[in-house]
C-alpha cells in the first residue's frame, strides 16, 4: 500500500496582513501594499528591504514613484518589528488615519476673504507638527501644507499631540513646497518666509491680507529654493544667547501675531 501525505497549505486572506495600530494602520505584503494604494488609501510611509526584485516588486515601485510615495529603506529587524514578526516580504506600509485634502479644491471652496496658510518644510518631528496643528488650528488656519517627502508623519503621536485638531483642519500634501507657493502666487496670496535670513521684524510686515506663512525645520531653517521663492521674509526678535526658538513655539509666535493685527 503507497501512503500520501497530505500537505495543507494555509491560505492567509488580504485582511490580516492589516492591523490596527491605534489611530492608523500598517500593511504588509506586496500584493497587499499593491492593493491598498489602487484603492486610493492614504499612505503614509512605505518601509523597504534592500534587495527587493520581481515582477511584483517592480509594479508595487511605479505605483510608488507614481503617486510619489514617502519610503525608507530599513533593516530587516526594523520590518520584523513593525509587522509583529508576520510574513511582511521585506516591505511595511503605514495608512495615514487622515485623508489628505487637495490644495486647489481647497484653495476653490475656501470661503474666507482673508485667508491665511501655513506651509511647513521639513518639520520632521512628530510633536512638533502635531502642536503646529493644533495651533494652526486655534488661529483659523485655513489649510496646513507640507511636502510628500521629508516631511513628519501624521501617525499616533502627531494626531494625539494635536489634541483632535488634525480632524478638524484641511492638511495639504503636495509633490513640491514649490508647487503650492506658484499656486498661492497665482492667487494673489503673499508669501511670507519666517526666517533669521533677513533684517525685517515679523511686527514689520503687513499681515491684514491673504497670507501663507513658510515656516523651516529648526535645525536647517527654510530651504534657499522655497526661501527665494517666498514674496516676503520677517524674522523673530531673539534677545537671548540661544539662536532660535522650537519650531512650534515660533510657528505659534507668529500665527499670533497675524491674528493680532488682523482683531
Amino acid at each position: 500500500m503507497v501512503k500520501f501525505k497530505l500537505q495543507v497549505t494555509k491560505i492567509i486572506p488580504l485582511n490580516s496582513y492589516i492591523c490596527s495600530m491605534q489611530n492608523n494602520s500598517t500593511i504588509f505584503g506586496i500584493r497587499a501594499c499593491i492593493e491598498a494604494i489602487q484603492a486610493n488609501k492614504t499612505i503614509e510611509k512605505i518601509y523597504l528591504q534592500k534587495g527587493l526584485s520581481g515582477s511584483l516588486f517592480s509594479e508595487l515601485n511605479s505605483l510608488i514613484k507614481k503617486k510619489v510615495i514617502s519610503t525608507s529603506f530599513v533593516p530587516v529587524e526594523k520590518l520584523d518589528r513593525l509587522s509583529k514578526n508576520a510574513n511582511h516580504q521585506g516591505i511595511v506600509a503605514k495608512i495615514s488615519a487622515i485623508a489628505f485634502a487637495d490644495l486647489e479644491s481647497v484653495l476653490n471652496t475656501d470661503k474666507n476673504t482673508n485667508p491665511l496658510y501655513l506651509l511647513l518644510d521639513q518639520v520632521t518631528d512628530v510633536r512638533n507638527f502635531g502642536a503646529i496643528i493644533r495651533t494652526a488650528e486655534c488661529t483659523g488656519v485655513s489649510a496646513i501644507i507640507i511636502a510628500s517627502q521629508g516631511s513628519a508623519p501624521l501617525n499616533a503621536d502627531a494626531i494625539k499631540t494635536s489634541a483632535g485638531a488634525a480632524f478638524k483642519i484641511p492638511i495639504c500634501k503636495v509633490n513640491h513646497l514649490l508647487d503650492a507657493i506658484y499656486q498661492f502666487k497665482a492667487e494673489e496670496i503673499e508669501v511670507v518666509a519666517i526666517t533669521e535670513k533677513t533684517d525685517k521684524s515679523i511686527y514689520q510686515v503687513d499681515f491684514n491680507k491673504p497670507i501663507a506663512l513658510i515656516m523651516g525645520s529648526e535645525h536647517k531653517g527654510i530651504t534657499p529654493a522655497i526661501l527665494k521663492n517666498a514674496d516676503n521674509r520677517a524674522k523673530l526678535p531673539l534677545l537671548g544667547e540661544i539662536e532660535s526658538l522650537n519650531v512650534s513655539v515660533a510657528c505659534g509666535v507668529a500665527l499670533y501675531e497675524v491674528i493680532r493685527q488682523r482683531l
